[in-house]
């Protein structure tokens, strides 16, 4: 399999990087600053310098030409602000599905986040700043554009994932994978795991949505029974973060 990944450089994206290429699969890491390039390639993914904010859709393609499945683990990170969030979480995460589109990869991950259905409507979740509240919206919008185009049977294969509040802690190989999960916390190597599973099962007509956090099941057995229940879904939840 190749892959192409967006926001090769984030700690969630080398985690798979590297799982991806001890098992013998292809990657293309895009990155937007060139000094990361090194890291990305010692990971084991040929790195590619390309920014989600200015390229168009036709440059992006040519980024990730030849691979079969794209994630989207991109985030305008820590002290960004809110227009950042909307030009990264949401118009990059789109920009990569035209992209992927015109270079023929079906295939679409995007690493999302916990607690976005506490936004949907317009709602003001108690307690979250304005910035992590733009954080949110642009994450929920990426979602739904994404899996309005997997409801077309010629469109994307779409995976929407939701890690928890994610932390540095050793990785646990044991997670809970679920449609709707209680508000938790997840090491992002497991969730790398969780990613790099998921892309060897695709997504069923429409996509599917699951959220994630550290549980008991192994990885693969989460990820194959949450293949088998199928179908896109979501659930109200507190907030996470991407990266």
């Amino acid at each position: 399999m190749h892959v192409a990944i967006a926001g090769a450089h984030g700690q969630v994206a080398r985690h798979l990087t590297r799982l991806l290429a001890a098992r013998g699969d292809r990657v293309t890491g895009l990155v937007r600053n060139p000094d990361h390039v090194a890291d990305v390639t010692a990971d084991g993914a040929r790195a590619v310098v390309v920014d989600l904010e200015s390229a168009g859709a036709q440059e992006v393609a040519e980024a990730v030409r030849g691979a079969d499945a794209v994630v989207f683990a991109a985030g305008a990170g820590p002290g960004s602000g809110a227009a950042r969030k909307d030009t990264v979480d949401r118009a990059a995460a789109v920009l990569l599905a035209d992209a992927a589109a015109l270079a023929g990869a079906r295939d679409y991950l995007l690493v999302s986040s916990f607690g976005v259905d506490a936004v949907r409507g317009g709602a003001v979740p108690d307690g979250v700043d304005e910035v992590f509240v733009a954080y949110l919206r642009a994450k929920l919008a990426a979602e739904e554009e994404l899996l309005a185009r997997a409801a077309d049977p010629a469109g994307p294969r779409v995976t929407v994932l939701r890690p928890g509040g994610l932390t540095d802690a050793e990785p646990t190989g044991r997670v809970r994978l679920e449609r709707s999960v209680e508000r938790g916390s997840v090491p992002r190597a497991d969730v790398a795991a969780v990613c790099a599973a998921l892309l060897q099962v695709p997504a069923p007509p429409g996509g599917r949505v699951l959220e994630l956090v550290g549980g008991e099941e192994p990885v693969q057995r989460a990820v194959a029974r949450a293949a088998a229940e199928g179908g896109p879904a979501g659930a109200a939840g507190a907030a996470g973060a991407t990266d």
